[in-house]
């Protein structure tokens, strides 16, 4: 089974287990893990920030910067389609007592003048703006790449307003491979960002949330607070370690597989592609096969493809690690093979 549903699915290699077997450890919660303190003093100068928190999960480290940053009554601004707002079951509502307030945006990008006009005015009436959160890169724009002229213009409105700004950057080393630049260069134009360890780069788990020190401070009572405060968790850090790095300059393999299938992709009958492919991810659209993406996915699983719906009629494939080349030209011709069958059943029904 070739499996295209997301960059999550990626096993621990070699290096990876090997690492977690041999890992030194210590109570975390006392700060005496010497891996985790190893793991996020490197993040945090691979990110260009004072500090770095490891945490479970990108939704956590997400919900952590929003509660550390914000008071309840706040009102943070997000792109109208952005994981937070979209894949985090409401969490800054049910967490932190905030509201959004989303701002619709062109592949995943907000309009900077859009979001300093959305900036709530000093009134009683109106909550106050506590934070602005960027994706980078942008998961259902189809991995799309923010551009660091972009994340400027918003850091200096927010910063113009004393507003922090908060990246999620699950995939934000993909940008920054897919850009040719630093992941600093993006990073210098936000207050705190979270990076996901266990999609693009490998890792079995967790995620960093990275910022100032003071930040990091109270974000690690938060942790504690939502119960993420583990033990001898260098076992699963020192994967972490290794996926940050040694994984990172890899990413430009999974951007041309990405690359290849999105080309063949083009060339089948009936299917289109929707987005941009900056980087890992292709969406394509199958409403001309009168079949729903549920029913494609179903087929493709038949062909010993996997992939995700992404919309009633739009497929995401996504990249990664543990898919070849060689794998990319099997699942595109199990794709052709559906979107043929898909086809010539519509063809009938038409006659």
């Amino acid at each position: 089974m070739i499996d295209l549903r997301s960059d999550t699915v990626t096993k621990p290699t070699e290096e990876m287990r090997r690492a977690s077997y041999e890992a030194e450890v210590g109570d975390d919660v006392y700060g005496e893990d010497p891996t985790v303190r190893k793991l996020e003093e490197k993040a945090a100068e691979i990110l260009g920030k004072e500090a770095a928190l490891f945490v479970t999960s990108g939704t956590q480290g997400n919900q952590i910067a929003v509660l550390t940053h914000c008071r309840p009554g706040n009102e943070i601004l997000l792109e109208s389609e952005s994981h937070i707002f979209y894949y985090e079951s409401g969490a800054v509502a049910a967490l932190a007592g905030v509201q959004t307030r989303t701002i619709k945006g062109i592949n995943g990008r907000m309009n900077p003048d859009e979001v300093l006009a959305a900036i709530r005015g000093e009134d009683q009436h109106f909550p106050e703006t506590g934070l602005i959160c960027i994706e980078n890169t942008h998961n259902r724009a189809g991995g799309a790449v923010v551009p660091v002229s972009n994340m400027q213009k918003i850091f200096e409105h927010a910063s113009s307003h004393s507003i922090p700004v908060h990246v999620d950057g699950a995939r934000l080393f993909n940008a920054a491979v897919s850009a040719n630049c630093s992941v600093k260069d993006f990073t210098q134009y936000c207050d705190t960002v979270q990076i996901c360890l266990s999609k693009g780069l490998g890792a079995p788990v967790g995620s960093l949330l990275a910022g100032s020190e003071d930040f990091i401070k109270k974000a690690r009572k938060w942790r504690k607070r939502l119960g993420g405060g583990l033990r001898q968790v260098g076992i699963i850090a020192a994967p972490g370690l290794v996926s940050l790095t040694k994984m990172t300059e890899r990413l430009s393999e999974d951007h041309e597989n990405a690359a290849y299938l999105a080309h063949a992709l083009k060339d089948i009958k009936g299917l289109s592609i929707v987005n941009s492919v900056d980087t890992n991810i292709v969406v394509v659209e199958v409403a001309n096969f009168g079949c729903t993406a549920d029913q494609f996915v179903s087929a493709l699983k038949e062909e010993g493809v996997l992939a995700v719906t992404f919309g009633p009629t739009l497929v995401r494939f996504t990249t990664h690690y543990d898919v070849t080349k060689e794998n990319i030209k099997k699942a595109i011709d199990s794709i052709e093979v559906v979107a043929r069958k898909l086809g010539n059943e519509q063809g009938k029904e038409n006659k």
